[in-house]
């Protein structure tokens, strides 16, 4: 016999709760296999259902999220879509963004690292943020240089990934905070140095483009496909690479591991995206009536799938809260599962591969050196600053 979807009464969405995000979302986990919140969203928490939830894209649709606002200014492509339009738009990306594709560019991706390290060397033993002065410049320089996007306006950059972020949650503190925020230059940036005229021709930008030429999508959708590149290539990368880099200040022992193992640079940047994942949830709504154990989910509920409590779940990892140089992640959903898995993987871990492989050979420990500062937005997760002090080899 199932059973009413247990209420919920803590808001989740509060800075108080983005603020202590992990201890809330493990809460919500533990408290039931789905909930419901006080705005009728029901939020799913543990690994085996968040899994099922993200590879059956037909019964859990992309198209009507929960608080989804078609006028939102961020790019509307991919992430509200399913097969078939998904399909043929995210070929587009994958072909872009494939292994062959990104080899020509990884002598950028080195050259850029090798820069930021040297000038991170001549501040050795003075606290550095992880972020802003490590895996954000680093990100913020190197996507938009491989994309072919000019070096004008670059600055805009962070402002977007808050555009983009904030409009995905509910309405809230949050939200209403970063409303106020006037990002109209930063909308004009996109619009105009997002145009193919305005790239440099041997960019992977154009290479989205001219997939136009051949009708696989319109110019419009190369467009907005090269804006979502822009975006969904940056936050998440730069956060993850950010956790890495906390990560072995906390677990000093793994990190000597890691430098005695350099190949697994890729493995311990996948660690650190289930160790803390960037990305809180996804929304979704179901197609059909869906049992979540003993609770029913009613056809067109509009629901969130929790990926960092998920790949927190104590019912499928060991030691969860612990990180893990050799902890086999093939089912950590910090990638995403299924369809709408994460198309700019192969993207991410060049970008991880370069910096924090660089790191790992200059770099002989990480220490914290102030307190960890949360990204204040209500669906991403991490650290928007984070000091730490570097020791040179």
């Amino acid at each position: 016999m199932s059973r009413e979807i247990p209420e919920y009464d803590l808001d989740i969405f509060t800075p108080e709760a983005v603020r202590h995000a992990r201890e809330v979302d493990d809460a919500l986990r533990e408290f039931a296999p789905a909930v419901r919140l006080h705005d009728g969203t029901v939020m799913i928490a543990r690994h085996e259902h968040v899994t099922k939830g993200l590879l059956d894209w037909k019964t859990f649709s992309s198209t009507s999220r929960p608080w989804h606002d078609p006028t939102s200014p961020r790019p509307e492509i991919l992430l509200t879509d399913d097969p078939p339009r998904h399909t043929k738009v995210r070929k587009v990306i994958a072909d872009a963004l494939s292994p062959r594709a990104l080899e020509r560019v990884k002598g950028i991706f080195e050259d850029r690292a090798k820069e930021l390290l040297a000038t991170l060397r001549k501040r050795e033993g003075e606290p550095v943020d992880a972020v802003s002065e490590v895996t954000q410049a680093y990100v913020f320089q190197v996507l938009p240089d491989i994309l072919g996007l000019p070096e004008e306006g670059r600055e805009h950059m962070h402002g977007f990934s808050e555009m983009v972020w904030v409009t995905m949650g509910p309405p809230g503190e949050l939200f209403d905070q970063a409303m106020q925020y006037d990002y109209s230059a930063v909308i004009e940036w996109l619009e105009t140095k997002c145009e193919r005229s305005a790239l440099d021709p041997e960019g992977i930008g154009e290479t989205i483009y001219a997939a136009s030429d051949t009708g696989q999508v319109t110019p419009e959708e190369a467009k907005l496909l090269l804006q979502t590149v822009l975006s969904a290539g940056a936050d998440t990368t730069f956060i993850t690479m950010a956790n890495a880099l906390r990560a072995w200040a906390m677990f000093p022992g793994e990190y000597a591991r890691l430098r005695s193992e350099p190949r697994k640079v890729r493995a311990a940047f996948d660690e650190s995206l289930r160790w803390d994942s960037p990305s809180r949830m996804a929304g979704r709504i179901t197609t059909t009536d869906v049992e979540i154990d003993d609770i029913v989910l009613p056809a067109g509920t509009r629901c969130g799938l929790m990926f960092a409590a998920a790949n927190r779940d104590p019912r499928y990892w060991d030691a969860p809260d612990d990180y893990q140089l050799d902890r086999d992640t093939k089912h950590s959903l910090g990638w995403g599962y299924g369809v709408h898995g994460c198309v700019g993987r192969v993207l991410a871990q060049g970008e991880a591969q370069a910096l924090l492989g660089e790191i790992v050979r200059q770099v002989e420990a990480i220490e914290l050196a102030g307190p960890y500062d949360p990204w204040m937005t209500t669906v991403g997760h991490g650290p928007i600053h984070q000091p730490v002090r570097l020791k040179f080899a």
